[in-house]
């Protein structure tokens, strides 16, 4: 199993109205699921306990394989382009048990 943990920070503009940001990428992730082969789950949530920090997506893939396909499929590559209109900084995290 391999996870993959995303932070993003949102430009002072998409922190204005972000939990509806957050509503429209928890909409737009969890649209994956089933599309996506190999995406076992994913969830996105807005962070309430400060840090540079504001959005975290968690995915969970059955393999490295994957993971690799989520990063360039069709669907993923939509809601990359979203994201990019909101986020100015990202740090991201993955691993395999």
């Amino acid at each position: 199993m391999v996870k993959h943990i995303v932070f993003w920070k949102f430009s002072d503009e998409a922190k204005k109205d972000l939990s509806g940001h957050v509503a429209l990428l928890q909409g737009k992730f969890k649209a994956l699921l089933g599309v996506v082969d190999g995406l076992q789950a994913i969830e996105v949530g807005q962070n309430y306990n400060g840090g540079e920090f504001d959005v975290t997506l968690y995915c969970e893939f059955t393999d490295k394989k994957a993971q690799e396909s989520y990063q360039s499929h069709p669907a993923h590559l939509e809601i990359k382009k979203i994201v990019h209109t909101f986020a100015v900084g990202r740090a991201c995290t993955d691993y395999e048990l």
